[in-house]
């Protein structure tokens, strides 16, 4: 026999008792043989029970997890959702909601914008739900002489079906730009273009952080820092340039928390844009942990991020040499429209993600002193004093 034990990560221990003790019971081949039910008093042969659990999250305790064979399905490309709704749901939909067969179509322009602007999910169980309201809306203007029998909603028709958009999805720059660099990031629902912005002002060499940042990417922060300051002089940055500015780093949407070490390449990118006044590509974005070395780390969920970087207009993308393994289960379509190219050292990822490649400099021009100021010899103490409120 089979038991299935849906949404697993939802359980919960109350003052009634814990029902992951008792799983771990079920769940062991050791002792599975012999489970004693404490209600009943009566001991069952679960041994020849097959158990499947399904979760969306691993938020499950340890020793359970450890009696599990985890295998991991990702979501639906939107390629995928594109073709069930044509297959299955949008048929679905008609026939439920009373309508004949050719009495309504969906475009694929206008199933793409609901799977992009009015849902955000892995599945499709939301995609479905808004084609059923697009049904319901135009079984109601066919009723009423609005709409003709045969009628094929296009992207142009959505707003008035399904009201304003819901979601936004991230797009590539049009233009290269100073400390703006595009990351890849990955969320239980796909994945997603990550903005990540510099800027320097003057001042004593501080860091400030913004944007909702967990603890791992502020480290990633601070680790891609001491590479820029270590390869300074390789990267045409004299040394007293640090002790004299103040760097902002902000990751746009700061409502949202981020986190992880995947963004260390693209924050150690936009730290040497700001520092070398060099633009970034628009069309380059980039994923990868950054170590003191200026080495590339893997990271995970690449499938999904390549997925983000297509769809949002990105050309170019820069991976970890050791996630080359990883573009096996990526499909051949994303890769043909994308230019992949695997890297090992930060080196790699500036001369391909910069307009230029950072002109070293020589051992005087690293070392000369900041330029000082001479007051003009019209200016009296007066005009000192007050230039001295100023700052």
């Amino acid at each position: 026999p089979v038991i299935m034990l849906d949404e697993i990560d939802k359980i919960g221990a109350s003052y009634q008792g814990d029902p992951a003790s008792a799983l771990l019971e079920v769940l062991d081949p050791e002792q599975n043989h012999a489970f004693n039910d404490h209600y009943l008093e009566v001991d069952y042969d679960l041994s020849d029970v097959m158990f499947v659990c399904t979760s969306n999250t691993m938020n499950i305790p340890t020793p359970l997890l450890d009696r599990m064979e985890v295998i991991r399905i990702p979501g639906y490309t939107e390629d995928e959702k594109l073709n069930i709704a044509l297959r299955y749901l949008l048929p679905k939909q008609v026939k439920v909601n009373g309508l004949k067969k050719g009495e309504i179509t969906l475009s694929e322009a206008a199933i793409i914008d609901i799977i992009r602007y009015y849902t955000r999910e892995a599945g499709v169980r939301a995609l479905e739900r808004e084609i059923a309201k697009v049904c319901r809306k135009m079984v109601k203007k066919i009723a009423l002489g609005e709409a003709e029998s045969g009628t094929e909603v296009g992207p142009d028709g959505l707003e008035d079906l399904l009201g304003v958009r819901k979601f936004n999805y991230g797009v590539a720059e049009e233009e290269n730009k100073i400390g703006q660099v595009t990351g890849l990031a990955w969320t239980s629902v796909g994945g997603e273009l990550l903005t990540i912005e510099a800027a320097a002002v003057a001042g004593k060499g501080r860091y400030v952080k913004t944007g909702s940042l967990g603890d791992v990417m502020q480290e990633s922060i601070q680790a891609a820092s001491t590479v820029v300051r270590s390869r300074s002089q390789v990267l045409g940055i004299p040394a007293r340039y640090h002790d004299a500015h103040d760097l902002h780093i902000h990751v746009p949407e700061g409502a949202t928390p981020k986190d992880g070490p995947s963004a260390g390449i693209a924050m150690c990118t936009a730290l040497v844009s700001v520092a070398t006044q060099i633009p970034v590509r628009a069309d380059v974005a980039m994923t990868g942990e950054i170590t003191l070395r200026g080495e590339v780390l893997p990271i995970g969920g690449l499938k999904e991020k390549l997925l983000a970087a297509r769809r949002g207009g990105i050309k170019t993308v820069i991976i970890p040499r050791e996630n080359e393994r990883d573009l096996k289960e990526v499909p051949d379509k994303i890769k043909e429209d994308l230019e992949i190219v695997a890297v090992k050292w930060i080196d790699e990822v500036l001369a391909i993600a910069l307009e230029k490649t950072p002109e070293p400099l020589n051992d005087d021009d690293y070392l000369a002193p900041a330029p000082t100021r001479q007051p003009a010899a019209s200016e009296g103490e007066e005009g000192d004093e007050a230039r001295m409120n100023t700052h």
